[in-house]
């Protein structure tokens, strides 16, 4: 049980006593006491007044006085208007704090009973190297699996790769057309890389025939659907549903250079996968189930010989979900993909990492599941995010004006690099620490930048702010770690090992407490975040933590500390804030350094 409960229990006791009036413990409003009053919980004492026949103040102080007098806990209060400050017995922060040391997985719920959750994430297209929204979508669903695993679900990690439809037909195309069979040795280039330039090539001529159709008098939309480069695509991609051979081996050769480029990027990234589905292997099931759906009138078809769900009974409008020449579409494939997983893992909540701008198709998703008999079609959990753009604007794939993930992960080490030599932070480093502390900071930098803002909201990444050493930002985090491992090493040096418990009855101070109770919420936190589905709950928790010990660290004496008692309970509780920083971070998915 933690210290709110404690207190919620004990107040409970009080108010039966003092006044009759019998609640739940659960009634009891209790919050940390703010900063400027003396105090480390505060009870609400409006919703007792009544009962109590006084004023807020007045039921305060009786409250206050009863529970100094019959429990051990309180060692003394203030009232400010309605608020009931408590100070808690300093024993009681020193056991807490080898009760935090003693826990072998303190902060995370090791007791669940193996349900599966799958976190879906990442889902590129395999027409283009990943970009920065990329880099938003696949910290966001690791950090997810990660606390999700630490809230004690069974994680399956997954991706589904786009690896199919129109879009891939026009890369394709585009490098039959104008590549000369160039490929990523005879360039150069990472294969991703190398189909993502054709697929910037294709815009770029069908854009050009856009504005030829358009001079002789033909209209934008028509232009559009008229232009000899687009009618090649759609043919390209009739042709691979065929399975012509001759599409079928330039498709499986483009896309092989992707999944190789995708791969490093992945590495590089920290971040990987489970189980990977593949749209050209699951968009046949979902017609399958399209098929079924009209047979059974789910659905119908248009005289064209498209097939159309109807959803506006549901409030929705009519969705395409075969085209009139049998090639599907994103729909059909998220339903084969859905109904295949269902099939190979027993998974109790299936949750989709994907942007806001698709709220409506899994809206759409979770209706058409619903009515094609699946259980748990309306119990999907779409992770809807905001959009993520550099100070310059949005970025557009089909024009070349995206932010490419391998350069600026690149770009983020060099940064990273230059900064801390700088700061002179790596004087003392061998050259290959130096490369495995700028890769640490200058990835942490990009994953806290990018996980510490409610994911919910759109961000501006600004790579200049996020390795700031200093404020809310991932190295002022890591240097606050690996300064704490500095100081637990030269404790170690003079043979003083931070395992055994601390001595109780030491004379603590607000700040050591304070401590001490922000460490022990970690556990509320981890599973505040699991149900907000928000790593931003961790990031920021993190960063308190650090605020908070390095204004410790800059008050009080650790290894010059001449009380031995006072300097070991130090130390445990620097191991103990070290311990906590680094767990934390993994969540987010972000290593810390031991020196630095």
């Amino acid at each position: 049980m933690n210290l709110e409960s404690s207190i919620q229990l004990i107040v409970k006791d009080a108010v039966s006593e003092l006044y009759a009036l019998e609640l739940e413990a659960t009634q009891i409003q209790i919050q940390k006491t703010r900063k400027e009053f003396e105090g480390d919980l505060t009870v609400v004492t409006f919703p007792f007044v009544k009962a109590a026949k006084k004023s807020p103040e007045a039921t305060g102080q009786e409250i206050g006085e009863y529970l100094q007098e019959n429990n051990g806990l309180i060692t003394g209060f203030s009232v400010i208007k309605g608020f009931l400050n408590l100070s808690i017995s300093k024993n009681y922060w020193l056991h807490l704090l080898n009760k935090i040391r003693s826990a072998e997985n303190f902060g995370f719920n090791m007791d669940g009973d193996d349900e599966i959750m799958m976190v879906e994430y990442s889902s590129p297209n395999t027409n283009k190297p990943l970009h920065l929204g990329h880099i938003r979508n696949n910290l966001l669903g690791y950090s997810i699996a990660q606390i999700q695993r630490a809230n004690g679900w069974k994680v399956v990690k997954t991706n589904i790769v786009n690896d199919r439809g129109i879009h891939i037909c026009k890369s394709m195309l585009a490098w039959k057309l104008f590549g000369n069979g160039e490929t990523p040795e005879s360039s150069g280039l990472k294969g991703d890389h190398l189909v993502g330039k054709y697929y910037v090539e294709f815009d770029k001529a069908y854009k050009a025939e856009i504005k030829e159709l358009m001079k002789k008098g033909m209209s934008e939309d028509d232009a559009k659907k008229s232009a000899p480069l687009i009618q090649q695509a759609q043919q390209m991609l009739v042709a691979w549903e065929n399975h012509d051979p001759e599409v079928y081996g330039l498709w499986e050769m483009m896309n092989g250079w992707v999944y190789a480029g995708f791969d490093e990027t992945y590495k590089q990234l920290g971040v990987d996968f489970d189980k990977i589905y593949y749209e050209s292997q699951t968009y046949l099931d979902g017609k399958a189930k399209v098929e079924e759906g009209l047979e059974k009138g789910v659905f119908y078809k248009r005289e064209d010989g498209s097939v159309w769900a109807d959803l506006t009974a549901d409030g929705l409008d009519e969705k395409l979900l075969l085209r009139a020449d049998g090639t599907s579409v994103y729909m059909t494939q998220d339903i084969g993909t859905a109904a295949l997983r269902y099939s190979e893992y027993d998974i109790k909540k299936m949750v989709y990492v994907v942007g806001n701008e698709q709220n409506y198709h899994f809206q759409v998703l979770a209706l058409l599941l619903d009515k094609l008999g699946f259980s748990w079609g309306k119990d999907l959990v779409h992770f809807s995010y905001g959009m993520v753009e550099l100070p310059e604007g949005k970025m557009k794939s089909r024009e070349g004006t995206v932010v490419d993930a391998d350069d600026l992960m690149e770009e983020m080490i060099d940064t990273a690099r230059e900064t801390a030599r700088e700061l002179g932070k790596l004087d003392q480093s061998s050259e290959e620490e130096i490369e495995e502390i700028a890769r640490m900071v200058g990835l942490g930098a990009l994953k806290y930048f990018m996980l510490k803002v409610d994911p919910k909201k759109n961000m501006t990444f600004n790579p200049k702010e996020s390795i700031d050493f200093n404020g809310n930002t991932g190295p002022f985090i890591q240097y606050t770690h690996a300064r704490i491992k500095s100081v637990l090493r030269k404790a170690a040096e003079q043979g003083i090992i931070t395992e055994v418990p601390v001595t109780e009855n030491l004379p603590l101070s607000d700040k050591e407490s304070n401590l001490v109770q922000l460490l022990s919420a970690f556990p509320t936190i981890v599973r505040e975040a699991g149900q907000e589905f928000s790593p931003a709950v961790i990031a920021n928790y993190v960063y308190e933590l650090v605020k908070e010990y390095n204004q410790f660290y800059h008050d009080f004496s650790i290894l010059r500390e001449e009380n031995p008692e006072l300097k070991y309970f130090r130390l445990v509780l620097s191991a103990a804030v070290a311990d906590v920083i680094r767990k934390g971070m993994d969540l987010l998915g972000i290593d810390v350094p031991e020196r630095m």
